[in-house]
């Protein structure tokens, strides 16, 4: 049986246009972007170009996009970047952000913390909506950064981005969003909503790994994370990967170019899938439903199941899903995600997330729906490891 990759949430395959473009700086266009010889020229000219792109798909200049190397490292710079720029031994920095960010976020303000970091944590309910709170806190206009992510990965909540980034520009408070699982599945355009800066990741849109773009908006003061000889105008020291930088600039371009026909596709296909687990599977819930959702995530829970039986039993079967986000994977706690939304309302049902991408066909879905459902059924009468 042929295989079925339903963990786009997690990577995305390379497409086959990014490669071509990629092609020729991986071999005879191999020339350092610092170099003023030709070799040198036609490298900076690809680099310089590449950010042209990607400037033009985020709606802003090409002098406010930075290439580093992925959506983590982005996400460092611009949480920890803001907090070092502002840090004072008399000085105390207040740093905020929701509970259920991805762990770059959470990780970066907690060493933030580590370092003298006041944080401010703001609450999410299972329907989308803040803890009102935790937000007016987080909206002081002493604070240095509020960071929030557009979609999450897990659940595929859609944030209220653009209301809190405009509550925070009219309150002088810098704003960041995670929008790696926003490109390409809900609209991105950063001359739209007033964001200060923002991280996204090549992997998550048929890009190359170890590539992504923080934008960021002029006047933001960031301190660098790493020294060096200036590349990305201090931000990000290092010789360029010039390929790394084309490869990022033509996935993003490609996929908001395309997101406005492929999104309700998308929805479309996760929907269905929704359906057919729904008619077939007792107890069934679909987290986050009552939410504002993203296209490509339906993330499930199974009664008396744990997740990571179920996601094994759909691998035996050519299914590959996930049982929450790619970065928690091994674990044998419930995710701080589901726990912040959830808490005990999960206690003794297990989770898989299902996420989808552009060569996702309806005839996979059928057949992912039906290999759970034959995973719940088998487990009936042959016990399954985890259980």
């Amino acid at each position: 049986m042929q295989s079925i990759y339903l963990d786009h949430a997690a990577t995305t395959p390379m497409r086959p246009e990014v490669r071509e473009a990629m092609a020729p700086f991986l071999s005879e266009s191999f020339g350092n972007p610092s170099s003023t010889h030709s070799w040198g020229r036609r490298a900076r000219s690809a680099l310089d170009s590449a950010r042209e792109r990607a400037a033009d798909a985020l709606g802003v200049p090409p002098s406010e996009v930075y290439f580093l190397r992925g959506g983590t490292e982005s996400i460092n710079a611009a949480i920890l970047g803001q907090f070092w720029a502002a840090h004072a031994p008399d000085r105390p920095v207040t740093l905020a952000t929701t509970n259920i960010e991805h762990r770059a976020v959470l990780s970066s303000m907690d060493a933030a913390a580590a370092w003298g970091a006041r944080l401010v944590r703001i609450g999410v309910r299972s329907d989308g909506s803040l803890d009102g709170a935790g937000l007016d806190e987080a909206l002081d206009p002493g604070t240095r950064l509020i960071s929030m992510m557009w979609v999450n990965n897990e659940v595929g909540m859609v944030l209220p981005v653009d209301e809190v980034a405009r509550r925070a520009r009219a309150a002088g408070v810098p704003f960041h969003t995670d929008a790696v699982q926003a490109v390409g599945h809900v609209r991105v355009r950063l001359d739209e909503t007033p964001v200060d800066l923002a991280s996204i990741a090549g992997h998550k849109i048929c890009g190359p790994k170890g590539m992504g773009i923080l934008y960021r908006r002029r006047g933001v003061d960031l301190a660098p994370l790493l020294y060096g000889a200036g590349q990305e105008s201090g931000l990000r020291p290092g010789t360029e990967d010039v390929a790394g930088a084309v490869g990022m600039a033509k996935a993003l371009a490609l996929a908001v170019d395309e997101q406005e026909a492929e999104a309700p596709r998308e929805a479309r296909l996760r929907d269905l899938l929704m359906e057919l687990l729904q008619q077939g599977i007792p107890g069934l819930r679909v987290l986050a439903w009552e939410a504002p959702r993203a296209c490509h995530i339906l993330t499930v829970a199974v009664p008396g199941f744990e997740g990571d039986a179920l996601v094994a039993g759909l691998d035996q079967k050519g299914v590959a899903a996930s049982a929450g986000s790619a970065c928690d994977s091994g674990g044998t706690r419930r995710s701080h995600v589901l726990e912040e939304l959830y808490g005990s309302d999960l206690d003794g049902l297990g989770t898989v997330r299902f996420s989808l991408g552009r060569e996702t066909e309806e005839e996979e879905v059928r057949r992912a729906a039906g290999a759970l459902k034959a995973v719940v059924r088998q487990s009936k009468t042959e016990p399954m490891a985890g259980l």
